[in-house]
């Protein structure tokens, strides 16, 4: 009939709102729940400090050595994390996809995920602190002669952090290295290159805009360290991190303005080392189309 009503699923869909959108809402929902609203809240927040003018949280970080310095503690630790754990991510990964038992050793490899970060922290200081298995053998031995410090300090966290970022790393580079045609490799290999020359030339192109986009995330990881660095470093020395002064600015001064202005440093200064790594991937890994007319 030419005067009947449209139905109300096809005006749902002339307006844009067809099944697939409505599922879609309830993750739109959680993620400004969850992440934007309290983003925005913060930043906000940050440009109202107890005393003086907008911007008076930024001149108090930046003036104060104590405070700024955390900056480049949490670099220190950060990025030799980053880069340790995605090297040696993609050997590992490059032989445990030739292996059998695939699913097993990855498995295993995962198994430092399901312990926490705290865990892991106990077991180290177990193992490695100055009563630890670890050096009470060197000193039965008599191999040295006084207790190596292993945690407490940079190297404590550092390796919580290879520990239990390694597996993140490794589970994106196999994700990767699992999606490239093996017959490519096979092919190399008929035409003589040896096994380097198939690695860097074939795999490691192929792999190279995957592992940025691991760099970024493994980054972002170790960046946004907290109890590592509590429970095996020095907070108030050598591993004094960033994430620790937002957390004493809050907690501790009760100073939630000031906390919310550091929060936000630590996110531009993630948003800076990410967006450079995806620019440096775009500049060197550009497809066909835009590399020019032959």
């Amino acid at each position: 009939m030419s005067g009947a009503q449209p139905s109300l699923r096809w005006r749902m869909r002339e307006s844009g709102l067809d099944g697939v959108t409505l599922l879609v809402m309830p993750g739109v929902l959680f993620v400004l729940a969850l992440f934007i609203y309290p983003f925005l809240y913060g930043l906000v927040l940050s440009f109202h400090p107890k005393q003086g003018g907008a911007l008076a949280n930024y001149v108090t970080f930046f003036s104060n050595p104590y405070l700024y310095d955390t900056i480049w503690t949490t670099l220190v630790i950060a990025v030799p994390v980053t880069v340790l754990n995605v090297v040696l991510s993609v050997p590992v990964a490059l032989r445990v996809r030739l292996m059998q038992h695939q699913r097993l050793l990855t498995t295993i490899l995962v198994i430092p995920i399901t312990l926490g970060t705290v865990m892991v922290a106990e077991g180290l200081l177990t193992y490695l602190g100055p009563r630890g298995w670890l050096n009470r053998t060197l000193l039965e031995f008599a191999l040295v002669n006084s207790p190596i410090r292993l945690v407490h300090n940079y190297w404590g966290v550092m390796l919580s952090l290879v520990i239990t970022g390694f597996p993140f790393t490794f589970l994106l580079t196999l994700s990767y290295v699992t999606g490239i045609d093996p017959s490519l490799e096979q092919a190399g290999a008929m035409l003589g290159a040896r096994a380097r020359q198939r690695f860097f030339r074939i795999l490691l192109p192929l792999l190279a805009p995957g592992l940025a986009i691991t760099l970024a995330l493994a980054f972002v990881q170790a960046f946004t360290v907290f109890p590592s660095a509590i429970l095996l470093g020095a907070p108030a020395g050598p591993t004094r991190v960033i994430s620790i002064a937002a957390y004493q600015a809050a907690f501790e001064q009760y100073d939630y303005s000031l906390a919310s202005a550091i929060a936000m440093l630590m996110a531009g200064v993630q948003v800076v080392i990410i967006v450079a790594l995806l620019g440096a991937r775009s500049l060197l890994f550009r497809g066909p189309a835009s590399s020019g007319k032959g």
